[in-house]
C-alpha cells in the first residue's frame, strides 16, 4: 500500500505485485483508515488483533520476487523434472487437451475465477457446463443420476462404500468386499476411512466369487488395475441375491466400447474423468463422477445439478437437493464433500462436447488398437501376458526382468509400470504412437521391432480384444449438445455463451464471506498448464519429478513458517479432506499412547458444518458447544462438556477467526482447557487470510490446522473446485500425516487422496503467490483484508447492522449484516437483497451462513475503494427500496426486491409492475455504462426439489 511507481530495483520489482495485489493505493487506504479513527494499518492490526496471539517476529520468508523473476524460478523448477511418454497406467493417462478448451476453460478468468454457483441466476453457464458432465457420465455409466463430480477416483470409491452403508440397512453391519483388481491407491484409501469408522472390508479375487458373510457392500473394477476386462453381470447377480449394493469403478473411455455397468445391474458407478482431456498434473486436480440408479439420488454426496423453472416459467438450472449440503445437516450430512472439481469437470464435459460420441469410440479404438498391436507382436515374439481380454492395458509376463525392462524403457523415453520383478504394465492413449509401441517392444525383448510393430499392426481386424458379448451396443451422448459444436468457431462461441450469462470475479467483486474470493493473479496461473509440470505421472520414478518434489517441499516449508507449525502435508486435495486428515491424526496420536477411547469432538455451534460431518467421518462423536449472545464461545457450557468428557475427550474444533468474523480475545484460554483436559485442539484455517503475518496457529494453542490454498493463497475457485486443503501440525503429531497411497511401507497415517501430493498440479499458483509476495507483502495483504472489511462494516452499519464485532467495534476480514428486524418488520429477506443485488451487477454476499436472516461480506485485500464504494452504494440503494415497503408505498411481493432480478426479457414483455422498467434495470446510474443482464428470472428451487431432472434437458423445453 504504497504509491504505485515504476520498478527499478530488485526490491521495487518484488514490491510491485504487493501494488497490484492490494486494490487500495495510499489515497485509498487514507480515506478508509479515517472513516475508521485509525491513524495507520499498524493501529488497525493492534486494535484488531487480540495482543495475547500477535506473532512478534515478522515472518521468515524469501523477500519478495518480481513476477518475471518468479516465473524463472518455475521454470528452472520445472526444468528439473523429465517428462516422458508416460504409459504407466493406473488410473492417470495421457490425453491430448483440446487448445481452444485449455485457452477458453483450464486459462479463462470467466471460468476460474466463478464461484461455487449457490446462486444460480448468475451461474447459468456453469451450471449447464455441469449438467452436460452429468449427462455424460450418466449416458456412459448406463445409470441415470450422476454428480457434478468428487474430487478423485480413490475418494470416490471410498464415498461409494459409505453411501452402500447408508443405503443398505438390512446389511449396514455387513462387511464391505473390494476386488483384489481394484486400483492400489483406491484401496489404500478405503481402508484409511474404513478402519475409522469400524467398518469391515475385505480385499478378494472376485473372478473366484464372492466370500462368506454377510455383505453390505462389494467394490469391482472395470477395466481392473491389471488391465483385465470380463463379464461381472454374475458377481452383481450372486451379490445382489445376498443382499449387498454394487460399485462398479469404470474408465470412461473404455465406457464408449464395454458394456456399461448399469446394463450389468450395478447400482452405482464411480471413477475419474481424467482422460477427457485433463492434463496429468502429477495426480490432480481431476474431476472424478459418482453415477447411481434410480432411488439413491438423495444418497448422493456432492453436488447435484437439476433444471427448475424461473419466475417466468422458463427452465432454469439449480443445486437441486441443497439441504443436503454440510453447512446444513452437520453430523447428520451424508459425507463432508464440500467443494469438488468444477473447473476440471468443465474441462471433460467439453472435451465430450467437442468430440462428441463418434469422436471418443474412435479416440478408445485408437487406445484399444495400440494396446491389440502391442499384445500382438509381443505374443508373436513367445512374451506372454497375464490376461488376454483388456482394453487399454497389457500386465506383461518377463520372468525376473521386471525392473530391467521397466529401465529400459524409460532409458528409450517411455515410463512402465513396474509389477513385482516378473510382471510390468503398459497402458495405451489417446496419444500412443507407433513408435511408442516400438519402443517398449523393444524394452520387452522383441528383435528388430521397428518391423514387428507395424506387421502386427497388420494383422489387425476390427475385432475387439474381449468377450465380443460385452461389446457396447446402447447409444450415448444423443443430446444435441454433444454434436453441434464440431467446429472450433462453434465450440469457441459456446463456451463463451455459456461463459456471459455468468458473474464471475473478472466482472465483479464477489463479496463471499468466508470465502475469500480474491485476485488470482494472471503469473500465477501461467506454469500450470507447462508441458513440464502438467505431463508428468503422479507414479513417474523419483528422478523424474525432483523439480516437482523441490517446489512442494519448498511450499510445505513455507507454509509451516507462515502458520508456526511444524510439518504440513500438501495431500488432502480439498479443505474437508484436510479437515479429515487432522483429526484422522488426532485419533492416531491418541490411540498410539493408549488412549484410543478418546473418541469426542467438541465443535462450537457456529462453526463451518463440514467440521461436525469431518468428525464423524473420523469415527469421532460430535458434542456441540453453546455460542455466547456475543458471538463467542460459551465459556460455562465448554467447562461443563470438558468436565462431562475428561475422559473420552479427543479435540475441540475451533475456526479462528471464529465464523462470526471477529478476532475472540479468549482463543489461548480455550486452547489451555482442552489441552488441560487431554484432548488436541484442532484450528480450522478457513478463515487464514485474517492471521498471516499477524498471529500464528501453531504458535497460540493449535496442534493442527488444515488451510484452504484456495483461499488465503489464492488458487482459484473454479466455480467449485479445484481446491488444496493442505494439514500442518505440531511435531508430536507429524507421524500421523496421510501415507503414501501407493506405498505402504513410506509408513504415515491414512491416505485421504488418490495421489501422495493430492491436487499438484494448482500447486504453484500458491507457491508463486507467497514468492511474489514475500513476509512482509502477505503481512500488508492481511491489514488490507482487515482494512476493507472494517471499512464496509463501518459504511454500512447505519442501513444493515453489522451482528457481531470485537475489540473496538472491529471485525476481522468479513462481516456479517443482520436483516432479521427488517425481515420481520418489512417481510423482505436477505435472499431478496441478494437477488436484488444481480440488478446491480453484484455477486451476493454468503447468504444464511453462519446464522440464518444474514449476510456475510468479505471484501477482501485485491478489491479498490471504488469498488467498494460502487458495492456499498448498491447496498445503500436497497436499503432505501426496504424503507420503501416498511412505510407501505409497494408491497413487498410486489416490489423490485421480490421479484428481482429482472431480466431482459422482462422489459420488452407486459409491465404492470408498480415501479418503473429504469428502476427495476438501471437503479443506479453508473448501471447504464456496464450492465450484466440476470440470463433468467428468480429460480424456484422447491420446484425443482420436487421434480428433480438431471441430465440435459430436451430441446423442446427451451420452446
Amino acid at each position: 500500500m504504497t504509491e504505485h511507481t515504476t520498478p527499478t530495483t530488485a526490491a521495487d520489482r518484488g514490491a510491485d505485485f504487493l501494488r497490484r495485489h492490494v486494490g487500495a493505493g495510499p489515497d485509498d487506504v487514507a480515506v478508509m483508515l479515517d472513516a475508521l479513527g485509525l491513524p495507520d494499518l499498524d493501529a488497525l492490526a493492534d486494535a484488531a488483533v487480540p495482543a495475547g496471539i500477535r506473532q512478534q517476529r515478522p515472518l521468515d520468508l524469501p523477500p519478495a520476487r518480481s513476477e518475471s523473476e518468479v516465473l524463472a524460478d518455475l521454470r528452472a523448477l520445472a526444468a528439473r523434472n523429465t517428462v516422458r511418454v508416460q504409459m504407466i497406467g493406473q488410473g492417470y493417462h495421457e490425453t491430448i487437451t483440446p487448445p481452444v478448451i485449455e485457452r477458453n476453460v483450464l486459462q479463462s478468468p470467466a471460468w476460474y475465477t466463478a464461484y461455487t454457483p449457490y446462486q444460480p441466476e448468475i451461474s447459468q453457464g456453469r451450471l449447464e457446463a455441469l449438467l452436460n458432465f452429468q449427462t455424460m457420465v450418466e449416458d456412459l455409466t448406463g445409470l441415470p443420476v450422476a454428480n457434478a463430480s468428487l474430487l478423485d477416483e480413490a475418494t470416490a470409491v471410498a464415498e461409494a462404500v459409505l453411501l452402500m452403508r447408508r443405503a443398505n440397512r438390512a446389511h449396514a453391519d455387513g462387511a464391505v468386499v473390494l476386488d483384489a483388481d481394484l486400483l492400489p491407491q483406491s484401496v489404500a484409501v478405503v481402508r484409511g476411512r474404513a478402519a475409522a469408522m469400524g467398518i469391515d472390508v475385505v480385499v478378494s479375487d472376485l473372478s473366484a466369487g464372492l466370500p462368506d458373510g454377510d455383505l453390505a457392500g462389494v467394490v469391482l473394477q472395470q477395466p481392473g488395475a491389471s488391465g483385465r476386462v470380463w463379464d461381472v453381470s454374475a458377481v452383481v447377480a450372486e451379490a445382489k441375491g445376498r443382499g449387498a449394493m454394487v460399485t462398479v469403478a469404470a474408465d470412461l473411455l473404455a465406457l464408449t466400447l464395454i458394456t456399461p455397468p448399469g446394463e450389468q445391474g450395478a447400482d452405482i458407478a464411480v471413477g475419474s474423468s481424467q482422460r477427457f482431456g485433463v492434463p496429468l498434473f502429477f495426480g490432480g486436480p481431476h474431476a472424478a463422477y459418482m453415477a447411481v440408479r434410480s432411488g439413491l439420488e438423495r444418497n448422493l454426496p456432492g453436488r447435484l445439478v437439476g433444471v427448475s423453472r424461473d419466475s417466468a416459467g422458463e427452465p432454469a438450472y439449480r443445486l437441486a437437493l441443497q439441504t443436503r449440503e454440510q453447512h446444513i445437516r452437520r453430523e447428520r450430512a451424508t459425507s463432508n464433500i464440500c467443494t469438488a472439481q468444477a473447473l476440471l469437470a468443465v474441462a471433460a464435459s467439453m472435451y465430450a462436447v467437442y468430440h462428441g460420441p463418434e469422436g471418443l469410440r474412435a479416440i478408445a479404438r485408437h487406445a484399444h488398437d495400440a494396446a491389440r498391436t502391442l499384445a500382438e507382436t509381443l505374443r508373436a515374439h513367445g512374451v506372454e501376458l497375464v490376461h488376454d481380454s483388456y482394453f487399454d492395458t497389457l500386465t506383461v509376463h518377463v520372468p525376473g526382468r521386471g525392473p530391467a525392462v521397466v529401465a529400459a524403457a524409460e532409458t528409450a523415453g517411455v515410463n512402465l509400470r513396474a509389477v513385482g520383478p516378473d510382471h510390468v504394465g503398459v497402458s495405451c492413449a489417446e496419444t500412443t504412437t507407433e513408435e511408442h509401441l516400438v519402443a517398449v517392444a523393444a524394452a520387452v525383448g522383441v528383435d528388430d521391432a521397428a518391423a514387428a510393430v507395424p506387421a502386427a499392426r497388420a494383422r489387425l481386424d476390427g475385432g475387439v480384444a474381449f468377450d465380443p458379448a460385452l461389446t457396447r451396443t446402447s447409444a450415448f451422448l444423443t443430446h444435441p449438445t454433444f454434436h453441434r459444436h464440431r467446429s472450433e468457431t462453434q465450440m469457441l462461441r459456446y463456451l463463451r455463451r455459456l461463459a456471459d450469462k455468468d458473474l464471475a470475479l473478472d466482472r465483479t467483486m464477489i463479496p463471499l464471506g468466508s470465502c475469500t474470493m480474491k485476485l488470482n493473479a494472471t503469473a500465477q496461473m501461467e506454469a500450470m498448464t507447462w508441458p513440464a509440470f502438467a505431463a508428468v505421472h503422479p507414479f513417474a520414478p523419483d528422478a523424474q519429478t525432483e523439480g516437482w518434489r523441490a517446489l512442494i517441499a519448498d511450499l510445505e516449508e513455507r507454509l509451516a513458517v507462515i502458520t508456526g507449525y511444524d510439518r504440513v502435508s500438501v495431500q488432502p486435495n480439498a479443505g474437508s479432506q484436510g479437515e479429515l486428515a487432522g483429526l484422522l491424526a488426532i485419533r492416531g496420536y491418541h490411540r498410539a499412547r493408549g488412549q484410543g477411547a478418546r473418541d469426542v469432538c467438541l465443535i462450537p455451534a457456529s462453526a463451518h458444518g463440514t467440521n461436525a460431518a469431518s468428525a464423524v467421518l473420523a469415527g469421532m462423536k460430535v458434542v456441540v458447544v453453546a455460542t455466547a449472545a456475543d458471538g463467542t464461545i460459551d465459556h460455562a457450557d465448554l467447562g461443563a462438556k470438558i468436565e462431562a468428557h475428561a475422559q473420552d475427550l479427543a479435540a475441540i474444533m475451533i475456526t479462528y477467526p471464529s465464523t462470526h468474523g471477529v478476532y475472540d480475545g479468549d482463543v489461548r484460554e480455550v486452547c489451555d482447557a482442552v489441552h488441560a483436559a487431554g484432548g488436541q485442539v484442532y484450528i480450522d484455517g478457513a478463515n487464514l487470510n485474517a492471521l498471516v503475518g499477524l498471529a500464528q496457529p501453531g504458535a497460540f494453542g493449535g496442534d493442527v490446522s488444515h488451510l484452504n490454498l484456495h483461499k488465503t493463497f489464492a488458487i482459484p475457485h473454479g466455480g467449485g473446485g479445484p481446491g488444496v486443503g493442505p494439514v500442518a501440525v505440531r511435531e508430536h503429531l507429524v507421524p500421523f500425516l496421510p501415507g503414501d497411497p501407493t506405498d505402504e511401507a513410506a509408513g504415515g497415517g491414512a491416505p485421504v487422496s488418490a495421489s501422495r501430493f493430492g491436487s499438484a498440479g494448482v500447486l504453484p499458483i500458491s507457491w508463486a503467490y507467497i514468492a511474489l509476495l514475500g513476509g512482509e507483502g502477505l503481512t500488508t495483504a492481511t491489514k488490507g483484508a482487515l482494512l476493507t472489511a472494517n471499512y464496509v462494516a463501518r459504511r454500512l452499519d447505519a442501513s444493515f447492522p453489522v451482528l457481531y464485532t470485537g475489540a473496538g467495534g472491529l471485525v476481522a476480514h468479513e462481516c456479517i449484516l443482520d436483516l432479521r428486524e427488517l425481515t420481520a418488520r418489512t417481510g423482505v429477506t436477505a435472499e431478496d437483497v441478494a437477488k436484488r443485488l444481480i440488478d446491480y451487477g453484484f455477486h451476493a454476499p454468503t447468504l444464511a451462513f453462519p446464522v440464518p436472516g444474514t449476510l456475510m461480506v468479505e471484501p477482501t485485500e485485491s478489491e479498490d475503494r471504488g469498488e467498494l464504494d460502487r458495492f456499498v452504494d448498491a447496498m445503500v440503494a436497497i436499503r432505501a427500496e426496504i424503507d420503501q415497503v416498511a412505510a407501505g408505498e409497494v408491497p413487498v411481493a410486489r416490489s423490485p426486491l421480490r421479484l428481482a432480478p429482472h431480466t431482459a426479457a422482462d422489459l420488452v414483455g407486459e409491465w404492470d409492475r408498480p415501479y418503473g422498467r429504469e428502476r427495476a434495470v438501471f437503479p443506479l446510474p453508473a448501471l447504464r455504462h456496464d450492465k450484466y443482464f440476470s440470463p433468467v428470472g428468480r429460480i424456484d428451487g422447491a420446484h425443482g426439489d420436487r421434480n428433480l431432472v438431471c441430465s440435459c434437458p430436451p430441446l423442446t423445453s427451451y420452446s
